[in-house]
């Protein structure tokens, strides 16, 4: 029963009116799956359970949330009224009862123990779109062979970022600034919003 203390601090930083109810979803989802696995991704808590998502919570100024990473196959249909699929949980009254959440997580454990996959159909995969006429004279210069070599061993997503923020800028500085710092970040080996990663 592995408890990660960044899931700890996150709910000890929580609003008060949101500790208990995280809390107790952390302590149901180590009761239902000793072997659960914490972590945390985009800023909050996940549970992960055999090298897989099952579910994450979240909290925010006014209520949290509860989403299970499967939700079209556990729970069926998503709650329009906030993240995840129970709407905003403003105090454990709005939960679904206890019973109805084993089940769940029961349910998110046993399609992580089959391997399933989830019956979502994935996109096809756009092209790169193309290159700007002044990125690529940057690109040209040798000074830049490193950004140049960076941004074409990118996958086409990773490449559309960039341009789409290049192209993005309003004015001509804005956009010779982001061309700037589009070349360093590539130098650097980085994708746009690696930040985020």
């Amino acid at each position: 029963m592995a408890r990660d203390h960044r899931v700890g601090t996150y709910i000890k930083e929580a609003q008060p009116f949101a500790q208990p109810i995280l809390e107790h979803l952390r302590d149901l989802i180590h009761e239902v799956c000793p072997q659960v696995e914490e972590d945390v991704k985009w800023s909050m808590p996940f549970f992960n359970y055999k090298g897989a998502p099952i579910c994450s919570m979240a909290a925010f100024k006014q209520h949290c949330s509860l989403g299970f990473w499967r939700y079209k196959d556990i729970v069926g249909a998503k709650n329009d009224n906030g993240m995840g699929q129970f709407g905003k949980l403003t105090s454990l009254k709005d939960l679904p009862p206890s019973d109805v959440l084993v089940a769940y997580i029961q349910k998110a454990m046993a399609l992580n123990e089959t391997g399933a996959k989830s019956r979502r159909a994935r996109a096809a995969a756009r092209p790169a779109p193309p290159l700007p006429d002044d990125l690529a004279a940057q690109f040209a210069k040798e000074e830049h062979a490193a950004a140049r070599k960076t941004y074409e061993a990118f996958p086409p997503g990773a490449r559309r970022e960039y341009v789409e923020w290049i192209n993005g800028a309003k004015t001509d500085a804005t956009r010779q600034k982001r061309i700037a710092t589009t070349l360093q970040w590539l130098a650097e080996g980085k994708r746009r919003n690696w930040k985020y990663e």
